[in-house]
């Protein structure tokens, strides 16, 4: 199982276990994602129970430390493996629960890239799929708890869904927004994001738990959204100028000096001007 990492209650009904920024590696175990979950009047729904069923299991037990209330429901927030191969131990744990997403994963690609990356940790860890598909403005009812989903169509992934958790006042935006760590872009539109976060940011929740770094108050997701916002202008103004990727990319980093002390910016950086 993954080391233990703490539970930090961030609303009444609401309790998120914030993991590392890194990406998956030896040192992490392959655990890198915000695992959340939130006790209902009759049971648990979770949220990205996390990479590997070793994560998954790590957030079940962690769980069982606050309720002894079983999964009913499942909710993962986008394609990307990190978030959802926990699945398999939730499952494991309380076989009844019911998985949610808005489209199935991407199984193999990123049961093998963890599996690389943490040296072999996530040995074991298989895909195990949602079953019910969930959209746009939909929301989920259990015990007394009202989950409202935004799923804007060309953000992180184009598969994302936003969670509203409205008795709590507490969103969870996924991969959408990170805070403190930048995020793997790859599959994502800037104009989609940023209008991903603004939808966020408008839901005026008092709590925005993202999909990777601290929760906190809406200012997190405005962070993000300047990021993507700045540095997409920037290579704009450029590009239109009749400059390449290389050529820009010195005067596209002196306008994000703001981020640079964000983990991975040095990493990615290059890319999203290149994606941009």
């Amino acid at each position: 199982r993954v080391r233990d990492y703490p539970v930090d209650r961030i609303a009444a009904h609401t309790y998120v276990i914030h993991g590392p920024r890194e990406i998956a590696s030896v040192a992490n175990q392959g655990f890198m994602n915000n695992p959340a979950f939130v006790v209902t009047g009759e049971g648990v729904v979770v949220i990205d129970p996390g990479s590997s069923v070793q994560a998954g299991r790590m957030v079940m037990k962690q769980l069982r430390t606050v309720t002894d209330k079983p999964v009913t429901h499942v909710l993962n927030t986008h394609v990307h493996g990190d978030h959802w191969l926990g699945n398999q131990a939730v499952l494991e744990a309380y076989p009844g629960a019911v998985l949610i997403d808005r489209v199935g994963g991407l199984a193999e690609e990123w049961v093998s890239t963890v599996h690389r990356l943490s040296g072999g940790f996530t040995e074991g860890t298989r895909a195990v799929f949602p079953t019910v598909a969930i959209g746009n403005g939909e929301e989920l009812k259990t015990g007394g708890m009202t989950f409202r989903i935004h799923a804007p169509p060309d953000a992180h992934s184009h598969t994302d869904i936003m969670i509203q958790v409205l008795e709590d006042s507490v969103v969870l935006v996924g991969d959408n927004c990170l805070f403190e760590r930048l995020a793997r872009l790859d599959d994502a539109t800037f104009k989609g994001n940023i209008e991903a976060c603004r939808v966020a940011a408008g839901l005026n929740a008092r709590h925005y738990v993202p999909g990777h770094g601290p929760s906190g108050g809406v200012e997190i997701v405005n962070a993000y959204e300047n990021y993507l916002a700045t540095l997409y202008a920037e290579v704009k103004k450029h590009y239109d100028a009749g400059k390449s990727d290389f050529e820009m990319k010195d005067v596209v980093l002196a306008k994000l000096k703001p981020w640079a002390g964000w983990t991975h910016f040095n990493d990615v950086v290059g890319k999203h001007i290149s994606l941009a």
